[in-house]
């Protein structure tokens, strides 16, 4: 019981992974392949330190793996999702010149 409570804790009831970058990795890939997760929150234990090993060692593994882009698709948020530019909202500027 002592042993759950400490795992439940430490995680506030998430998935808590703890391992090596490769053991991680696999847990991650396990959770993707059989659709029980299409995304991951992290909540490291420290800041930044645990945020820094993560991106430092877990990230190189799972780009290995072909589960993490390399690079962006766009420059933007708004490029990298797809989304075109909202109509403007402004008037156009002959509207606003005495006619």
């Amino acid at each position: 019981m002592r042993e759950l409570l400490g795992l439940l804790a430490a995680g506030g009831g998430h998935a808590t992974m703890i391992g090596t970058p490769q053991s991680i990795a696999d847990e991650m890939e396990q959770w993707l392949d059989c659709g029980a997760a299409d995304g991951f929150n992290l909540m490291p234990p420290t800041l930044p330190a645990g945020i820094e090993d993560f991106v430092d060692l877990v990230i190189p593994e799972l780009q290995r793996r072909g589960l993490f882009r390399t690079a962006y698709s766009s420059s933007t948020l708004r490029g990298h999702l797809g989304l075109g530019l909202p109509a403007s909202s402004r008037p156009r500027e002959e509207a606003n010149q005495p006619g």
